[in-house]
């Protein structure tokens, strides 16, 4: 398989880009990407505690500082009147509370994509999620309603959707290293997804600005097949350690419950509230497959998910098992 990080044919130009974003993991790596590719790279960022670089960063890519959520912060600080062939998004809610979903997945998109118009960008490359496929949450009606801003734009555009990100399918691989039951959903056959890296996911959006076919689309993209259950998971990962395996089986009903309780509470004490929307998020993921998804049958479809990349989520849990790798699963983390 060629390597995702290659540098585009000859012929194709360098591009001048913004990246947003930047400071998060498939950030880092869309940034790795890019300037592997020979383009220039602008990163704009808000001001961090103690200023400095964020590591992870290549040292190739520029750095400028302000609040992205401002339009004239995003002229003054960011585009600063000059010339940028696109623009490239990683950002993203932190924790997909409805605040900051509508905050960020789309205002802060919103005013960014008004800055570009005005700057006179040509194309804009929009990193999204699958599960707009089905929008019964507030980050995915946020991302979705700037996906439609963005098409209706006028401005060239890649909207690329990935399955399930290796650091969100990360987060047991400790408590079966510590010989703890593994924590399926009902039978752990639920849902299944195509897992993709941060490095293959970013080489992919870099590829975005220079590939025709991406141009214009909407691009549903997965790792290498093929698709994996979270039992799946499991079971590699009892593998890998040598541990006999042990499940702890939750009824998704009990995750019914507790976003219930917590509904109810929030009506008392409004810092429930964000606390029951994590927990719906949760069980959206423990009962909605990631992957492409026929509007005409309503079911998912691992057949037609598109792949892309070289490293496997299996192979990557073994890098973590040998200390090679660590994940910050953040804001979004369940268990």
């Amino acid at each position: 398989m060629a390597d995702p990080l290659k540098r585009p044919a000859p012929e194709q130009p360098p591009r001048r880009v913004l990246l947003l974003g930047a400071t998060g993991t498939i950030g880092q790596a869309t940034a790795a990407a890019l300037v592997a590719r020979g383009h220039e790279v602008v990163c704009f960022l808000r001001p961090r505690a103690g200023g400095g670089a964020p590591p992870g960063l290549p040292p190739q890519v520029a750095l400028r500082l302000g609040t992205v959520t401002d339009p004239a912060s995003l002229a003054r600080d960011g585009f600063r009147g000059e010339a940028f062939d696109a623009v490239v998004s990683c950002l993203a809610s932190r924790t997909g509370a409805p605040a900051d979903a509508w905050a960020i997945d789309h205002g802060a998109h919103m005013a960014v994509l008004g800055a570009a118009q005005r700057a006179g960008v040509r194309h804009f490359v929009l990193l999204s999620a699958i599960c707009v496929q089905k929008p019964v949450l507030a980050f995915q009606q946020a991302k979705l309603a700037f996906e439609r801003a963005l098409i209706d734009s006028g401005l060239g555009f890649s909207i690329v959707r990935p399955t399930a990100f290796f650091k969100s399918l990360s987060g047991q691989v400790e408590r079966v290293r510590a010989g703890k039951p593994y924590l399926l959903f009902g039978d752990g056959r639920l849902t299944a997804c195509k897992p993709i890296s941060d490095a293959d996911l970013g080489a992919y959006l870099a590829d975005c600005l220079t590939d025709p076919a991406r141009h214009d689309r909407i691009l549903p993209i997965g790792g290498p097949g093929p698709a994996i259950t979270p039992l799946q998971i499991g079971e590699w990962l009892f593998d890998l350690t040598g541990r006999p395996p042990r499940y702890t089986r939750v009824p998704v009903a009990t995750m019914g419950a507790i976003i219930g309780a917590l509904s109810l509470a929030g009506i008392v004490v409004p810092g429930l509230r964000d606390k029951a929307e994590l927990a719906r998020i949760g069980r959206y993921y423990a009962t909605e497959s990631m992957l492409l998804l026929n509007p005409e049958t309503g079911r998912y479809d691992a057949d037609a998910t598109p792949e892309t990349g070289t490293e496997t989520l299996r192979d990557f849990h073994a890098r973590m098992l040998r200390g090679e790798v660590s994940v910050d699963r953040g804001d979004h983390a369940v268990f």
